[in-house]
């Protein structure tokens, strides 16, 4: 009897879960709307790779006939002219009733042959196992790699550069089939669940890009690969309770701040096989990083980068394959890190170099001396290179001199000189670019905070639009109904002479002569940026959907986020992580509550994904007369338990930087929470563990803290996996705030 009325309330709850809908007010934005009808989708392009041959693109698209599967097909830029190259039913295998489900593709040099990518299973962030099959184009004949390998455990194919081979990654091995009689011939035999040849350890995918680690030689007669050995780095588990009667076990390895890592190193090796010439890169192999090889343009030599483990000092260094004797030509060094942003990008017989050696990111040119001379230069940053066009003799990058929340494309001579703007003046917002091999055509996307990407074929320099690609005219009219609330950008004084930017979401007809309350939400690290120009997709509406019902939702990028606003800002928080951003984080929002008499300082609350996560910990526990509720997604409470790149770069190493580690974690201010607490995690997350969250929880226990936690069993990092979980965990932060943070304020 004593459970009667629980069992009444969940009746109660499900007889008005069942019930008829109310009937939605077009204008207005609800869950449902966005996360489960997802009616304000964006039409996006299919996986397209321009041709390095000429002036012409290719396609997976829906098939021409029947449903399953995709064609694949070619484009003309200037034209438009379409060829099917393969159709879906091409790409059917006999005894097959559907096609082969291709999630990416890659084209011999001289274009006759094709790599198709199918049966793909994520690893980590991204599907990069799977089957590899490759198809004649102009017999249409299929034939599959890997002989008598398992169903999806071949990773990163790639021809030779003669096309009559082709090289992947089986179960931590590199292996070279031919093309000819598909005769298999295995380059190493030590890989291991240990050992890893030609793909990559956890941390060093997630926090270098290393992914796919191993490349051709011009002339196909050698190979360079990475090596990881991670016998000497401690395993975290994993444990799956839902999928069976007993718990599943995932063991891997993953370097915590200060912990062992794996020692990496690079190999050569011919594609006959053989003995590997391993490079002789100076140092302990345990303590360094190799972010970046590739082979000179005339394959004489192999240039790499080593990163020392706290990452402030970079050596660009030349090896001979032959000998792997190795020489420094350049040393990047900075007080606090330095970026790993410089892929190698031939001019010629010089390198594209990034540095921030003048306080902002410029573009320079180093040549095999070790002499380096800019191209760009001025009181602005270089926030990515687009294409070096060398027979043309232009560099095409990405800046925003004036607006840090947006981005433009620009060239300039290869030579240095004037830049010249190229995104068009009358287009304020987001510009990307994806260019063709001679930098006559790209494929432009352009998006605002109001704005979905549209995306078009345009011609360079000239910026004329050839054909639109992805015009979103059904989400735009969808939008046009919509009673958008307003966003304006601004800057809040956070005292020092320092600005921040930052946005401001308020709804269209906002009462200002009422008190509303004000959620802010935050990232603050070296990894995100938040106040940007730029479409949002479903967060971005979600936000919307607060602001129509009465929320004033608002950003700040504080110092230490990757704004491109010089050197100086994004080092500020260097050792200072959790401390410095969540200072100035609190300052903002005290700007804020100043600036705007509508908003109500007895309202206010934060919100965060990740390193936002930490922040709203953050937040609520050191500033509790500032917020009083919090919602942390996936946060990082101790910073002991991340990875070592992430960390020890932006923090130091633990032994050298204890009270930094120490006093940059939530754990070591949760005594001071007064205020509401939501906490979500992912129990499957591989990236940031629900054991910081478990630790968290032990201390707010041991402090008769009030909290409340929500997991999500075996999800991951994103929350996003499974039936109705991105609805589930937006209408359980959505509850949450009306429920400890209302638009009304019940005085």
């Amino acid at each position: 009897m004593k459970l009667l009325p629980f069992l009444l309330l969940a009746t109660l709850g499900q007889l008005t879960a069942g019930a008829q809908p109310a009937v939605v007010e077009p204008s207005q934005l609800t869950l449902g709307r966005i996360f489960t009808d997802k009616e304000f989708q964006e039409d996006k392009l299919e996986s397209l790779h321009w041709s390095k041959l000429g002036a012409h693109y290719f396609a997976l698209e829906a098939p021409s006939v029947g449903k399953a599967g995709k064609d694949l097909v070619r484009h003309e830029a200037a034209t438009g002219a379409k060829s099917i190259l393969a159709t879906a039913q091409a790409l059917t295998l006999p005894g097959e009733k559907k096609p082969l489900n291709v999630d990416s593709f890659e084209f011999s040099k001289d274009e006759s042959q094709v790599l198709l990518f199918a049966n793909t299973r994520k690893v980590w962030r991204k599907n990069t196992r799977g089957d590899y099959w490759v198809l004649n184009v102009a017999s249409q004949k299929l034939r599959k790699l890997g002989g008598t390998a398992e169903p999806a455990t071949l990773m990163f194919a790639k021809f030779s550069p003669d096309g009559t081979h082709v090289a992947y990654v089986r179960k931590n091995n590199l292996e070279v089939q031919s093309l000819e009689d598909l005769k298999l011939n295995a380059l190493t035999m030590d890989g291991s669940g240990t050992l890893i040849n030609g793909a990559s350890d956890w941390v060093n995918e997630e926090e270098l890009g290393l992914r796919d680690c191993f490349c051709w030689s011009p002339d196909g007669a050698r190979l360079l690969f990475w090596q990881f050995d991670t016998k000497d780095v401690k395993r975290f588990t994993l444990v799956n309770q839902t999928d069976g009667s007993y718990p599943r076990l995932t063991t891997f390895p993953y370097p915590k701040a200060g912990e062992k890592n794996s020692a990496t190193r690079l190999g050569v090796i011919t594609a006959a096989g053989g003995a590997v010439v391993w490079l002789n890169v100076p140092g302990d192999p345990h303590e360094h990083y190799l972010p970046h090889a590739e082979w000179t343009p005339d394959g004489k030599a192999v240039m790499l980068q080593q990163l020392n483990r706290l990452q402030n000092t970079l050596h660009v260094m030349r090896a001979d394959p032959a000998t792997g004797e190795v020489q420094t030509v350049l040393t990047e060094t900075d007080a606090a890190w330095v970026d790993n942003k410089n892929t190698f990008r031939w001019m010629g017989d010089d390198l594209l170099w990034l540095s921030e050696r003048s306080g902002w990111r410029h573009a320079y040119r180093l040549n095999p001396a070790g002499e380096i001379k800019p191209i760009t230069q001025g009181e602005f940053d270089v926030i990515d290179v687009s294409h070096v066009d060398d027979k043309g003799g232009w560099l095409y990058y990405l800046a925003s001199p004036v607006n840090a929340t947006q981005r433009y494309l620009y060239r300039v001579s290869l030579q240095g000189g004037e830049p010249q703007r190229v995104s068009p003046v009358d287009q304020p917002g987001t510009h990307s670019y994806d260019i063709a091999e001679e930098a006559q055509y790209a494929v432009h996307t352009h998006s605002s905070i109001n704005t979905p990407p549209v995306i078009q074929l345009v011609s360079l320099p000239e910026h004329r639009t050839i054909r639109v690609l992805k015009s979103q005219d059904k989400l735009r009219a969808k939008l046009a109904k919509l009673k958008l609330p307003r966003t304006e950008f601004l800057r809040v004084d956070i005292g020092g002479g320092i600005a921040c930017d930052a946005l401001c979401i308020t709804a269209q007809d906002l009462d200002k002569s009422r008190k509303h309350p004000l959620l802010m939400y935050v990232y603050g690290e070296p990894a995100g940026q938040t106040v940007k120009d730029v479409w949002g997709g479903q967060r971005t509406l979600w936000h919307w959907m607060l602001a129509q019902q009465g929320y004033v939702v608002a950003s700040a990028d504080t110092r230490g986020t990757p704004s491109p606003r010089g050197r100086e800002w994004r080092r500020s928080i260097y050792r200072q992580l959790g401390t410095l951003n969540s200072a100035e984080e609190a300052a903002a929002t005290r700007e804020l509550l100043e600036r705007f008499a509508f908003l109500d300082p007895a309202r206010v609350g934060i919100w965060g994904w990740s390193g936002g996560g930490s922040g709203s910990l953050d937040a609520i526990f050191r500033f509790p007369e500032i917020y009083q509720t919090a919602m942390a997604v996936a946060p990082v409470p101790d910073r002991l338990l991340y990875d070592t790149i992430y960390e020890e770069r932006y923090m130091g190493l633990p032994k050298d930087n204890v009270q930094g580690y120490r006093l940059g974690s939530p754990l070591a201010h949760a005594a001071k929470l007064q205020g509401n607490l939501l906490i979500v995690h992912g129990t499957g997350d591989d990236n940031v563990h629900y054991q910081g969250v478990e630790k968290l929880i032990n201390e707010l226990i041991a402090l008769n803290k009030p909290f409340t936690v929500m997991p999500y069993p075996n999800r991951d990092h994103a929350i996003n996996t499974g039936k109705g979980t991105s609805r589930h965990l937006y209408e359980l932060m959505t509850n949450y705030l009306r429920r400890h943070l209302p638009v009304e304020s019940g005085k």
